[in-house]
């Protein structure tokens, strides 16, 4: 039977609902407001390496109790690699790499063909002291109908969608901002769909210490401004024939929330 996702929402736990205390978006910000994720960017100072990484997504997580907030910035991938050797530039047992920032704590994800210790690690300034060039879209505009989705999209125009989430029982919200890849257009029955990633998921079931341990790599999905579906990279069986093989680092178990999302597009150059 095709899971109905709308009736879904009814089951999951109270701890991971919005509830009508959540923060709008649309109160968060005095004007409509998004990075450009084609110009953003993380450089670093390290005299070995002052990398520079692309910032793909942010997630922003709001603590109403202690009235703080942190923000995440999680990095586009690589494939790992020894730097600036002379040949044999990628290591041969390879892995995807994948860094986040929040403050001055990285959470390095190291992604392997299997189960590996080393799959996610917090390590504190080790590139030197990052210095963000983030830059903000121009000409922002909020896309309120099907038609102004449909019209932006055939557009060509950038569009950022902001994904807002909140735990009632810890009191912690996060609002999770993110380019769009991938947007489904149906022009026979008017729906969108957005699916993209990866991002910046937030665990608000707990207050984490230090706090960018709250994060995973997710995919999100949605249709509709009240809610989102997720699905995150974790250990996931292989199966063949009901028999366990083995385990792999794959985006596995997807789930409902209900959310807030927006969409947001901004101006082509001219």
């Amino acid at each position: 039977m095709t899971r109905n996702r709308r009736t879904f929402l009814k089951s999951i736990p109270a701890s991971l609902a919005v509830g009508a205390g959540a923060v709008s978006l649309a109160n968060q910000a005095s004007e409509t407001e998004c990075l450009d994720y084609g110009l953003s960017f993380i450089c670093n100072k390290a005299s070995f390496n002052a990398v520079r990484f692309w910032v793909e997504s942010r997630t922003t997580v709001i603590d109403e109790e202690a009235g703080t907030s942190q923000v995440f910035y999680q990095c586009g991938a690589c494939k790992s690699e020894h730097t600036f050797a002379e040949e044999g530039l990628f290591i041969e047992d390879n892995y995807d790499f994948l860094p986040v920032l929040g403050g001055h704590d990285w959470l390095l994800f190291r992604r392997p063909c299997r189960i590996s210790e080393t799959y996610r690690e917090v390590k504190a300034d080790v590139w030197g002291e990052p210095v963000l060039k983030l830059r903000y879209g121009k000409g922002v505009t909020e896309l309120s109908s099907f038609e102004d989705i449909r019209n932006a999209t055939a557009e060509g125009r950038p569009i950022v969608a902001q994904t807002e989430i909140r735990n009632e029982e810890t009191k912690l919200t996060a609002v999770i901002e993110y380019p769009v890849k991938t947007m489904n257009i149906s022009l026979d029955n008017s729906v969108y769909q957005v699916d993209t990633g990866p991002i910046a998921y937030p665990d608000l079931s707990q207050r984490f210490d230090p706090p960018i341990e709250c994060i995973s790599l997710a995919f999100v999905a949605f249709n509709v401004a009240h809610f989102a579906d997720f699905i995150i990279e974790q250990p996931t069986p292989v199966v063949l024939d009901e028999q366990e093989l083995a385990q792999v680092y794959h985006y596995s178990k997807p789930f409902s929330l209900p959310a807030r999302n927006r969409l947001l597009a901004l101006a082509l150059p001219t």
